[in-house]
């Protein structure tokens, strides 16, 4: 039986009974958790708080995932106390100055994370983002594949791969060898407007999974082809909806995801 875990980014605020109801609403037994300011436990807290929440979840029949947070150690450690076994980050540097001098850095800061993973048997998964940085799974995997995939990790997001322009198979294999987790979500750009030169302006739509520019079903076809057996996480992003409209689009890509992946 295949795992799906929902990212609870959008309802961040709810107090730990209404998080539980609406995960359980749309029909999910594991999160991905925003451990970040303004979230139910912030990184401040996580060595103290962590637990309880896992705890609390725990009781209800949910399973926190992984931890979509920062690097400091009191979050490896708090993970470790809690036994949730990756932290996910990504890599979106300042559009100022050198790129691959900002990604030879990025490689220096990866390399003080691998005592951390390796004392707390904790991995970092690196996720592809559109924009600068990691916005394509081979600029990810230009990062990744220099570490060993116990500790670092890549995550595939189709909405992004999507909006890059990849085709999935060929990204899916590029990663192959480190990935950890794939994100299924989607989405298409959209002309907002024009620019004072008379330019199209547009900008990325988060849409349902079957609207995007990924297809699903060929991603999903392709990484059943290939054995991967990691948890399909749906982080629940959609352009101008409300939170409850969120959880509803989640529940509906939900069951189309896994009429996809146990079909």
């Amino acid at each position: 039986m295949a795992d799906y875990s929902v990212f609870t980014k959008p309802w961040k605020d709810y107090p730990v009974e209404e998080l539980i109801r609406i995960v359980s609403s749309m029909g999910y037994n594991r999160i991905e958790f925003p451990l970040r300011d303004g979230s139910q436990v912030s990184p401040a807290q996580a060595e103290e708080k962590l637990p309880e929440l896992v705890r609390r979840l725990g009781d209800a029949g949910i399973i926190i995932d992984d931890v979509a947070s920062s690097t400091e150690e009191r979050v490896f450690a708090a993970c470790a106390a809690s036994s949730i076994p990756m932290i996910r980050v990504m890599f979106t540097p300042p559009m100022s100055d050198d790129y691959l001098a900002q990604e030879t850095e990025y490689l220096k800061r990866i390399d003080t994370w691998l005592p951390l993973c390796e004392k707390y048997r904790v991995k970092v998964g690196i996720q592809m983002h559109r924009g600068r940085g990691a916005m394509t799974t081979a600029d990810m995997m230009r990062i990744v594949s220099r570490f060993d995939p116990r500790y670092i990790g890549a995550i595939w997001d189709a909405a992004h791969s999507g909006l890059a322009g990849e085709d999935p198979e060929q990204a899916i294999d590029l990663c192959w060898s480190h990935l950890c987790l794939v994100n299924f979500k989607n989405a298409r750009y959209q002309m907002y407007g024009r620019n004072a030169d008379g330019t199209a302006v547009y900008q990325a739509y988060f849409c349902p999974g079957p609207d995007g520019f990924t297809s699903w079903p060929r991603a999903v076809a392709h990484l059943k082809k290939k054995g991967y057996c990691g948890t399909w996480c749906m982080p629940a992003e959609y352009t101008g909806l409300s939170h409850e409209e969120e959880a509803s689009y989640a529940a509906r890509d939900l069951k189309w995801l896994r009429s996809l992946v146990e079909g």
